[in-house]
C-alpha cells in the first residue's frame, strides 16, 4: 500500500486500534513503573542480535526515566525485530528490508533502518553479515533500475503502481519516483559499513556496477544533454503524486546541479534542484572516492565520481543559498537555475535540518544556522506549532501535522543541552502511550497520528537515544 493511501485510512483509527491493544496499565496508571510489552514476542522476531540486546540492556540502565527508557526498548530494535528477511543467494548474504505497513523495500529506508546498527558489527557478526545482505540487494536493486525508490522481494512480482503510473515499469519495482537520496543513501550505508567492519567483501563487481549507474544517473539528471530518459506521470488526485510537463517537470536551466522529481518524502518537487540532496549527493561522490582510493578494484570510480562532484559543488557554492529579508543567508529548499526560489524544509531526511547529521555540511556553518533558525520558525510554511508540541511536518500528511522525525533530527543536530532535553522530553509526550514513532502526529493532539508500524521512525529514535548516552548521559538522568 501507498504511503498517502495508508495515512487516508489510517490517521484517524491508527491510533484507536493501537491502544485497544494495550494493557488497561498503559492508559489507566500513571506512565511510571510498569509498562505494557509492545515489543513483539521474542518468537516471532525477524532477527536477533546478542550486541543489540546487551545494548538495550544497558542504555535502558542509565535512563532514569522509566518511560523513555521503555520506549528505547521497543524503537531501536524495531527494524530487527520486523521488517528483515535474510537469506544467502548465490553464495553471498541478501537482506530484504521492509519500511513496516508496506511490503516493499525503499532505497533510502532500508539503509536509515540497519544504519544505527553498524557500531555493533565488530562484535555481531551475524548482525554484520545482515548488513552485507542489504548492501548487496542494494546494488540489485540499482542495476535492475536506477530510477526507482522501492522494490519487491520477488523480482517478477508487478506492482500495483503499473495500472495508474505513466513510466517504464519493470517487474520486482514498486515504485518508480525519482529521488536523489535514493542512490545517496546506499553509498552512506556502504561506506559506512567499510568504516565500521575493514570489511570489503560486499564491494563486488554487481556493487561496481551499480555505483558506475548511480553516476551514470546523475549525470543523465544534469540535464547538460537534454531531458534524460526519465519521466513520470501518475493518473492520481494528488498534484503532489505526479509530474507535470509530459513528465519531465518544470523547465531547470543546466548548471550542474542534479535534478531530482520527487522529494525524499516521495512528494514532487516543485523546483528540481533539491539543495539537501545535492548536498547529499556530493557527499556521498566524495565517499566513493575514498572507496575508490583505498580499494584497488573500484578505482574506477575516483575519476568520474571526483569530476562530477566538483560540478555539484560549483554549483552548490552559486547557487544554493538566497538572502533572506531578516536572517541573511539560508539555503534554500529548491532552486530551477532561472532565480526562481521555494523556501520551506519538509521533515523527511535528507532535510535542510537533517544536513549536519548527513555530514553535507558542518554544524556550525554560519548559512546552516542561519537556515535552522528559518526551518525552526514560523517562516517556513511547514513548521506547526500547537498545544501538544512544534516541529516539522510537509505536504506528505498535510497541514498540522509534526514528524516525530523532524524533532529527534532537531535533537541530532543540536549543540544545547536544553533544546536536546526538550527533544527528548517531547517525543515522550507525543507517542500517544504506544511505546513507538510514528510518521506524524497533529500538533495538538497526539493521539491522532499516521502510520502505527515505521521502522525508520523507531529507529532514528533510538539512534538519537544512544547518541545522548554516548555524549551527553547526565541528559538521560535528568
Amino acid at each position: 500500500m501507498e504511503r498517502r493511501q495508508f495515512m487516508q485510512q489510517a490517521m484517524m483509527a491508527g491510533a484507536a486500534l493501537t491502544l485497544s491493544s494495550l494493557t488497561k496499565s498503559a492508559l489507566g496508571a500513571p506512565m511510571v513503573a510498569d509498562f505494557p510489552v509492545v515489543r513483539i514476542p521474542e518468537a516471532q522476531r525477524k532477527f536477533k542480535s546478542k550486541a543489540v540486546e546487551a545494548l538495550i540492556a544497558k542504555i535502558q540502565h542509565h535512563i532514569s526515566n522509566k518511560e523513555l527508557a521503555w520506549m528505547f526498548g521497543n524503537c531501536f530494535p524495531n527494524t530487527l525485530d520486523t521488517t528483515v528477511a535474510f537469506n544467502v543467494v548465490d553464495g553471498k548474504p541478501d537482506t530484504y528490508v521492509i519500511t513496516g505497513d508496506i511490503d516493499a523495500m525503499w532505497l533510502r529506508d532500508s539503509s536509515a533502518q540497519v544504519w544505527p546498527y553498524l557500531p555493533l558489527c565488530k562484535e555481531d557478526k551475524d548482525l554484520q553479515q545482515l548488513i552485507a545482505g542489504v548492501i548487496h540487494r542494494q546494488a540489485k536493486n540499482i542495476l535492475l533500475d536506477p530510477y526507482a525508490n522501492a522494490f519487491y522481494k520477488d523480482s517478477s512480482q508487478e506492482s500495483e503502481w503499473k495500472k495508474s503510473d505513466i513510466t517504464d515499469m519493470k517487474p520486482g519495482i514498486h515504485e518508480r519516483k525519482w529521488e536523489i537520496d535514493s542512490l545517496c543513501y546506499p553509498i552512506r550505508l556502504s561506506h559506512g559499513y567499510w568504516k565500521a567492519t575493514g570489511d570489503t567483501t560486499p564491494f563486488d563487481g554487481a556493487w561496481l556496477a551499480a555505483m558506475q549507474t548511480v553516476i551514470k544517473t546523475f549525470v543523465e539528471q544534469q540535464r547538460f544533454q537534454g531531458k534524460g530518459p526519465y519521466t513520470f506521470q501518475r493518473n492520481t488526485a494528488f498534484a503532489t503524486d505526479t509530474i507535470p510537463m509530459g513528465g519531465y517537470g518544470y523547465p531547470v536551466k543546466p548548471n550542474g546541479l542534479i535534478c531530482s522529481m520527487f522529494r525524499p518524502s516521495d512528494d514532487a518537487t516543485i523546483y528540481a534542484y533539491l539543495i539537501p540532496s545535492n548536498f547529499f549527493a556530493l557527499e556521498s561522490l566524495i565517499q566513493l572516492q575514498e572507496m575508490g582510493k583505498a580499494i584497488s578494484s573500484l578505482s574506477a570510480l575516483v575519476a568520474p565520481a571526483a569530476a562530477l562532484a566538483t560540478q555539484v559543488k560549483t554549483a552548490l557554492d552559486t547557487h544554493a543559498k538566497v538572502q533572506h529579508g531578516t536572517l541573511g543567508n539560508i539555503y534554500a529548499y529548491e532552486v530551477n537555475g532561472f532565480g526562481s526560489v521555494n523556501l520551506m524544509d519538509d521533515a523527511n531526511i535528507p532535510s535542510l535540518l537533517a544536513m549536519p547529521y548527513l555530514n553535507a555540511v558542518q554544524v556550525d556553518d554560519p548559512v546552516y544556522q542561519n537556515t535552522r533558525r528559518f526551518v525552526l520558525s514560523p517562516d517556513n510554511p511547514f513548521f506547526f506549532k500547537g498545544s501538544a508540541a512544534e516541529g516539522v511536518g510537509g505536504p506528505h500528511v498535510g497541514l498540522d501535522m509534526i514528524w516525530p522525525m523532524s524533532i529527534v533530527m532537531r535533537g541530532l543536530t543540536s549543540t544545547d543541552d536544553q533544546e536536546i532535553k526538550w527533544c527528548l522530553d517531547t517525543l515522550q509526550k507525543t507517542h500517544a502511550h504506544t511505546g513507538f514513532m510514528h510518521e506524524s502526529f497533529h500538533k495538538d493532539d497526539p493521539s491522532k497520528y499516521t502510520r502505527k508500524w515505521f521502522a525508520w521512525s523507531n529507529t532514528i529514535f533510538g539512534e538519537f537515544v544512544w547518541k545522548v548516552y554516548r555524549e551527553r548521559p547526565h541528559l538521560l538522568k535528568a
